[in-house]
């Protein structure tokens, strides 16, 4: 269920990615959070899709940033979701596909930073007790001597505002409060953060752009249903077909299929069985 637009906070989607379109937030945030001086940015490209070939499966990037030398990308992640890891192992080669123009060598590619921003602890042990850190960085070393560095130049970095407390930068650890609590403090950068956030609330533009991606997102839902919904079905058809206990018919009006589509199913079933 979509959440009020009166309710929106910084950490929600869509209100996310709105407040950083401004690229000196944008900039502002990302020193905060991985450390880096970025000199120059590209204007932030926003819910960037990534898709190098009409066969693969794209990738929606919540915030996609560039300078002179790196490719940045910047996601919040509200609600816990499955393999964080593979999640991000993904996102990064599709960046890499992305950022290097065909025909360039890979030694063309640019530094990269993968950085997501969890309102949850999103890693566990075997006992599923959370690790409890407010900031996890991951960079490929040598398992035999880790002085040794692949030097892939790409990072990346997952924070836990859940556990904001524990984070040592003073800086951080008020950002990483606001997106937890959604209360700004005293500290500069997040009552700037809160104060484009009720602007924006104001924003009747952005209010009508906000519904129309909840209706997309709840139109891909639903459609999502019916197409598991039909492939039951068809599974469904092809058993009593197999087992031969009804009529085309009987199936159809069973399953809600069309007796053509149950009829093509017997089809394909006995061409099958004449092969085998």
């Amino acid at each position: 269920m979509a959440k009020r637009f009166e309710d929106l906070t910084f950490a929600d989607d869509g209100m996310f990615q709105a407040v950083l379109k401004d690229p000196q937030i944008c900039a502002e945030l990302v020193e905060r959070l991985l450390g880096i001086r970025v000199a120059h940015v590209e204007y932030p490209e926003l819910e960037k899709v990534i898709a190098p070939f009409y066969t693969t499966k794209g990738v929606r990037l919540d915030v996609y940033l560039k300078d002179e030398n790196r490719i940045i990308d910047v996601e919040m992640q509200s609600h816990p979701q499955e393999a964080l890891g593979k999640r991000t192992r993904y996102y990064q080669s599709m960046i890499d596909m992305d950022s290097l123009m065909k025909g360039e060598d890979y030694t063309k590619l640019k530094e990269s930073y993968v950085l997501f921003i969890c309102k949850e602890d999103p890693f566990k042990d075997k006992s599923e007790r959370n690790f409890g850190l407010p900031r996890y960085t991951f960079r490929n070393a040598c398992l035999e001597d880790n002085s040794v560095n692949l030097d892939d130049k790409s990072l990346k970095v997952v924070y836990n505002a859940s556990a904001y407390e524990k984070e040592k930068d003073e800086k951080i650890r008020a950002l990483l409060c606001f997106v937890r609590t959604n209360e700004p403090g005293t500290d500069d950068f997040a009552s700037r953060l809160s104060a484009v956030v009720e602007k924006l609330k104001e924003n009747e533009k952005f209010r009508q752009e906000y519904a129309a991606m909840n209706l997309h997102d709840q139109d891909l839902i639903r459609e999502t249903r019916k197409e598991a919904l039909q492939q039951k079905a068809i599974e469904t058809a092809e058993n009593f077909l197999k087992m031969n206990v009804c009529t085309p018919e009987q199936i159809a009006q069973g399953t809600g299929l069309h007796l053509e589509q149950v009829l093509e199913l017997q089809k394909q079933l006995s061409a099958g069985t004449e092969k085998a």
